[in-house]
């Protein structure tokens, strides 16, 4: 990429790829590490969305076994998408750690990283399927609402792990995500125990769920480390 100085003439200005605005190399650092937070960003995004396109397509498949019906309506659908773009935005704001060398796409590994991910997050979600329906005795209005609330749930648990390419722990998420978060999942746990637009569940299965996806977070970033040291993705 061609890089002008800000005393350079017009035409190599325009010819350039970054033009320097301000004395000195510095500003070539900061694009450098803009560039690298930016793919970080992407490649959290990326991960992120290949996990939930192997969940959502499989469980309802493995929903459709279990129950002998769709175990998510069109509107609960909508809701999870909203939702989902709701994070998806604000983590255009979180805190991102630059990686310390230059980032090459390994769009195999990724992919192999994602679809990995995505089977552990798939197990859970039918595992809590199968006990809600077996062990709860849930009917079918109440499993469809269960499902869309472990959806959002491990939704969020997804996330957090897909964000660092360390430990989950190893950053402060950003506020406008925490912010996200927790709208997010104040809003489901109203609409499923009040039974808004779905049908009621117990505020203790709520909360089971909303502990099972703690508990799925961790079990995901063991995962997520060793996959990651394998296949050379940071």
């Amino acid at each position: 990429m061609g890089i002008a100085v800000f005393t350079a003439t017009d035409i190599a200005k325009s010819a350039a790829g970054i033009v320097l605005t301000e004395p000195g190399l510095g500003g070539i650092v900061a694009a450098i590490e803009e560039g690298r937070t930016t793919f970080q960003r992407v490649l959290t995004y990326t991960l992120r969305s290949i996990i939930h396109k192997v969940v959502q397509v499989l469980l309802l498949l493995a929903g459709l076994a279990i129950t002998g019906t769709a175990v998510l309506t069109p509107l609960l659908m909508v809701l999870m998408m909203v939702a989902g773009d709701f994070l998806a935005l604000s983590s255009a704001t979180d805190n991102v750690r630059a990686s310390s060398a230059p980032n090459v796409w390994r769009i195999g590994n990724i992919t192999i990283a994602g679809v990995i991910r995505g089977v552990c997050d798939l197990v859970f979600c039918v595992a809590l399927l199968v006990v809600g329906r077996f062990a709860l005795g849930l009917g079918d209005d109440a499993l469809r609402t269960l499902t869309v609330v472990t959806l959002v749930f491990s939704g969020q648990a997804i996330f957090y792990v897909a964000r660092e390419r360390r430990h989950l722990w190893a950053s402060r998420p950003g506020s406008w995500l925490i912010a996200s978060s927790i709208l997010d999942v104040a809003l489901f746990s109203t609409l499923a125990i009040r039974g808004i637009l779905m049908t009621p569940l117990p505020a203790m299965i709520v909360a089971g769920l909303f502990g099972a996806a703690i508990v799925l977070a961790f079990c995901l970033d063991g995962v997520k480390t060793i996959l990651f040291r394998r296949l050379a993705i940071a």
